[in-house]
């Protein structure tokens, strides 16, 4: 996982020449833009959405294993929270057509939690359960883009 402000994007440069189609997409996406899905490229696909944020996730945690997420928004802002795949319980099978497996945790486990809005985004990987679509600190209407980047 990992998590920062969009101006230091180029950070990232080495990572993955995906990656940086998705964090220069969000980073030059403006808030009036359309919701829908974006095909950036072949691997690479945005997906705008709005909703209002909740305290808490029934879904629980999410993971997916054919796409990396990265996880901004446009407006408003909402927490999200992530746990290790290994320290959470399985709940839903994988769904190969969604490519997602969905998660539970123990109250052993504490997640880390994030904040994004403002500028900042949130990259998942396959290895990072996340619990997203939480409020901060109520619950508030966001405009949300889900940047898919396809893995190998």
């Amino acid at each position: 996982m990992l998590y920062d402000h969009i101006h230091n994007l180029e950070t990232y440069a080495g990572l993955s020449p995906d990656i940086m189609v998705g964090l220069k997409f969000l980073r030059d996406a403006k808030p009036d833009i359309a919701n829908g899905v974006y095909q950036l490229t072949p691997r690479v696909k945005a997906i705008v959405s709005e909703y209002e944020t909740k305290p808490y996730n029934e879904n629980g945690y999410e993971a997916h294993r054919q796409y990396i997420d990265i996880q901004f928004t446009l407006k408003g802002t909402e927490r999200i929270a992530c746990l290790p795949i290994e320290k959470l319980t399985e709940t839903k099978p994988y769904d190969e057509d969604g490519d997602y497996t969905l998660y539970s945790s123990d109250a052993i486990h504490q997640p880390l939690e994030m904040t994004i809005g403002a500028g900042y985004f949130a990259i998942f990987f396959p290895q990072d359960g996340h619990m997203p679509g939480l409020s901060a600190p109520t619950p508030a209407p966001v405009k949300k883009v889900v940047v898919k980047v396809l893995l190998a």
